[in-house]
């Protein structure tokens, strides 16, 4: 059979070289703009990292550093780490992470618990922790000269120089943690640290976090061998938070000042930041019911502090990413989605609004870097259509807006600190990530990995099944615009069965002109045994504005579930797409829209597969729930039309539930609370349960028996081969 003949399997899929090629990842430029990093998987396995860099001047490539000569064998985790990196969604092993020092001199990277120092030029890097314990949170100093780090709840920084080492707080410990994300802001926030350097070196603010008013949980693992019962202390929906405190320490005299919260101690505390000044803090404040976010600026020196700004909502204030305090001058960058749309703003530092800089009816994504002496931002957005990120330019005076990204698919950008070049890492649905070397102005400079799918390609032999997938819109029943992907299989004889893929949750996107990873090649798979694979974004989802997303506000499982109905009576449009069976399949939101999919409209799905569903908001937790529904104790009707149990009783066609059995996330119990629910209305059902797995069901051979279930249960129930 010759090699452009094979047929794609999911075993395939997951073993290596891996099928996206060769694209690395975390690509850095470094400060002095002379050379990328990045790590790239192994050949004989793609989930274990190496560092690696490309010399811009030689166009060089080379191995920094093998993970294997700092770390052999197998990685043993801490559980704060191995919930650290679920709640980043990080997984394999090796070099995970580094970090550039600002001069642009030596490397910090952790592995395995302990750090290595690399000055560019030594022979070979400087362990600088070599514990028993497992340090988490390790970081450089903005200006190189310590690194920092949690230790048993406590926050360290050690002298790179002379190997000192200083216990900046000592009383962590059981429910007290100093300078660590609490589980809501990890998971809900996107905050992963508790604590922050000035840029002087000069002071570290931190925060305490006591867990104590939480209400504890007892939660199963379960094991192949074992089950392990554990204590945990999980912020439900409605149910106290943590206590939060901010702290200053001045490192010199070891002076210890605690920031003024305010009366209300249930409250967020989802940013921290300092001004280039290393004197002024600021933080950003968040009510409980997160209708109302204030930008806060704390003077360190005169221990006064002042509000710069208020965000309001009458359903909830976004957070974002975007503040940028510049160097040159007393001012800063704010994101807003006061008119509607996330837009940027220029803001003095004293709180007053200079001007607003991007508006109309799309969104900005992210402040990618400022050049001041150009005076110009780049962000990437969605200024041309929502499916396609791109980079864009716009002058700190305001006016007009230029793309600067030209290739139609989707830009993720990484700018040098001087904003002089970018790495470019670009992909389409059918392009695996290429990545390449740019000019501030959008001029190609070289290719950092082509990834061409030539013959040599992973890719290449499974290139006459390929099938290009096709974007549109269909309006829904009130007149919304709805933006859907489609796959058919190569060849469309008479009626082919249909699978939807959903996610349908809001702060995520599943329609975009972009490279899938493995799920994108399942899609493929499933194309070239027959299937149409179909997916729309519905309201509540992400990058359409405040509006589309809004319509979910306390009525989750209701507008997204009409929207993905509508999704259906276009599929039976189709004159090759057999009404009598479609399916469905989600996993997490795209879980519990499965079951509502399932359970609201049985007339329309013949066969679902849920995986990892939450199944009652009230057992989920406080900031992800309260965000979108609402506090229990003040509208618990909304709960209840939110759940799936009112509606479980009305479920026709063939489903399947799947879920990690020492998920953390969204615990194990939502998933049994509904098998006894079903089962005492003696309505079937089938299972298929992961003993040890957490909420993303990671492993390769984990993977290719979920992809195979998953595959199986449709061609069953669908009659397919």
């Amino acid at each position: 059979m010759p090699a452009s003949a094979e047929n794609l399997t999911i075993e395939r899929i997951f073993q290596s070289p891996s099928l996206d090629g060769s694209a690395p990842i975390n690509l850095q430029v470094s400060p002095d703009g002379k050379r990328v990093t990045f790590l790239k998987g192994k050949d004989t396995d793609y989930e274990r990292y190496d560092l690696w860099e490309y010399d811009i001047a030689s166009h060089q490539t080379q191995m920094l550093f093998n993970s294997d000569d700092l770390h052999a064998g197998p990685e043993e985790l801490s559980d704060e780490e191995k919930a650290r990196r679920e709640r980043m969604r990080v997984h394999g092993s090796g070099i995970m992470d580094y970090q550039w020092s600002q001069d642009g001199k030596a490397l910090l990277f952790p592995i395995a618990g302990d750090a290595y120092y690399y000055r560019l030029g030594d022979k070979q890097a400087k362990r600088l922790l070599d514990t028993p314990e497992f340090e988490t949170d390790i970081k450089l100093s903005p200006k190189g000269n310590f690194i920092s780090y949690v230790r048993d709840q406590n926050v360290y920084i050690k002298n790179v120089h002379t190997g000192e080492e200083k216990a900046i707080t000592t009383e962590g410990g059981d429910n007290l943690k100093f300078g660590m994300a609490e589980f809501v802001a990890q998971e809900e926030m996107g905050r992963m640290t508790g604590y922050w350097w000035s840029p002087d070196e000069s002071k570290i603010a931190f925060t305490k976090v006591d867990e104590s008013p939480v209400k504890e949980i007892t939660r199963s693992e379960i094991y192949a061998d074992s089950i392990k019962m554990i204590t945990q202390r999980y912020p439900m929906a409605g149910t106290p938070n943590v206590n939060i405190s901010l702290a200053v320490q001045d490192l010199s005299s070891g002076t210890t000042d605690w920031v003024d919260l305010g009366e209300d101690k249930d409250i967020y505390l989802p940013r921290v930041k300092w001004m280039q000044d290393s004197q002024t803090l600021s933080y950003q404040w968040q009510t409980r019911d997160q209708k109302t976010l204030k930008l806060q600026a704390y003077d360190s020196n005169t221990k006064t502090q002042k509000t710069l700004l208020t965000e309001t909502s009458n359903t909830w204030v976004n957070l974002h990413k975007d503040l940028r305090f510049l160097k040159n001058s007393k001012q800063f960058i704010w994101a807003s989605e006061r008119d509607g749309f996330k837009h940027l703003y220029l803001y003095n530092n004293d709180g007053s609004l200079v001007r607003q800089l991007t508006s109309g009816k799309w969104v900005v994504n992210d402040v990618e870097s400022i050049d001041e002496a150009q005076g110009k931002i780049y962000f990437t957005g969605r200024k041309d259509t929502p499916l396609e990120q791109h980079l864009y330019a716009v002058s700190l005076k305001g006016g007009q807006i230029e793309r600067i990204s030209q290739r139609s698919g989707f830009h993720s950008i990484n700018f040098s600190d001087d904003a002089s070049v970018y790495i470019d890492k670009f992909s389409t649905a059918n392009t695996p990530w290429q990545v390449s070397l740019h000019k501030a102005d959008g001029e190609q400079q070289t290719w950092l990995e082509q990834n061409a799918i030539d013959d040599q390609h992973p890719l290449a032999s499974y290139q006459d099944q390929w099938v290009k997938p096709t974007f549109g819109t269909l309006k829904a029943d009130d007149g919304e615009t709805l933006y859907y992907r489609l796959y058919t299989p190569k060849k469309l004889e008479g009626k082919h069965p249909a699978i939807v893929y959903l996610y349908g949750g809001p702060h995520a996107q599943v329609v975009t002109n972009s490279w899938g990873g493995n799920r994108g090649l399942l899609f493929e798979y499933w194309a070239s045994k027959g299937y149409v694979v179909f997916s729309i974004d519905n309201r509540g989802s992400n990058y359409r504005g405040k509006a589309f997303e809004d319509a979910i506000y306390q009525k989750m499982g209701s507008i997204e579930v009409s929207d993905q109905i509508d999704g259906v009576k276009f599929l039976r449009t189709l004159d090759y797409v057999d009404a009598s069976r479609i399916g469905v399949h989600g996993h997490s939101y795209g879980g519990y829209m499965t079951l509502m999919s399932m359970f609201k409209g049985g007339d329309y799905f013949a066969a679902g597969v849920s995986g990892a569903p939450v199944t009652d908001w009230a057992l989920y937790d406080t900031h992800y729930t309260e965000r979108y529904m609402g506090n229990p104790n003040e509208v618990p009707q909304a709960y209840e039309a939110s759940s799936v149990f009112p509606y479980a009783k009305d479920l026709k066609g063939d489903l399947l539930i799947y879920h990690g059995m020492a998920d953390d996330n969204v615990l194990y119990s939502h998933s049994t609370k509904l098998y006894k629910h079903l089962q005492d209305m003696a309505i079937p059902f089938e299972v298929m349960d992961y003993p040890g797995k957490k909420h993303g069901i990671r492993g390769k051979n984990t993977g290719i028996h979920l992809y195979h279930t998953i595959t199986n249960f449709f061609d069953k129930h669908f009659g397919m081969k």
